[in-house]
């Protein structure tokens, strides 16, 4: 009998435990702020990862935006990004409105760079839009190479460059 009572004393214990853990991570104490940020970085590490899989894809202006055989630099992050639940408006200048402005020196694996590159671009209007992936490069599609990696700090990228947004 002693066992037995010994036993139930434990489960309840151990379920008073377990509820306790839950009603404090359930009403943001304790760490649960940490726990929400890496949640974000590890959905931008995934949604990367997801893009990555597409290297070498062919680039085409105006390429459809369900289908992954050709990619415009919008489309892809359009693409990439409905996987993970955000949906982006179809063009860089609408997705260049969407989320809250960061700074280039605290860019986040997952934020979108958006520069003003290419023929039809005037320095001021947005016309490209790449992913941040960490350490100073980006995923991104643009004419031969199609999807690829740059260098966000190469002197292309660096007098083109316009701001970055984060939609996580």
């Amino acid at each position: 009998m002693k066992k037995h009572q010994w036993f139930k004393q434990a489960i309840v214990v151990g379920m008073c435990t377990t509820i306790g853990l839950s009603t404090l991570m359930a009403t943001s104490a304790g760490t649960a702020p940490a726990a929400a940020a890496s949640v974000t970085s590890s959905t931008g590490q995934n949604i990367v990862n997801f893009g990555s899989k597409y290297m070498g894809v062919r680039y085409e202006f105006g390429a459809s935006t369900t289908s992954t055989r050709t990619f415009d630099c919008s489309s892809f992050t359009k693409y990439i990004f409905a996987k993970y639940g955000i949906n982006l408006p179809r063009t860089s200048a609408a997705q260049s409105t969407v989320g809250t402005p960061v700074s280039k020196a605290n860019l986040r694996v997952g934020d979108l760079l958006f520069f003003s590159s290419g023929s039809r671009a005037n320095g001021h209007n947005v016309t490209h839009v790449a992913v941040y992936m960490g350490n100073g490069k980006m995923l991104h599609t643009y004419g031969a190479p199609g999807v690829t990696i740059s260098d966000v700090n190469s002197s292309h990228w660096t007098k083109t460059y316009l701001k970055a947004r984060r939609v996580l």
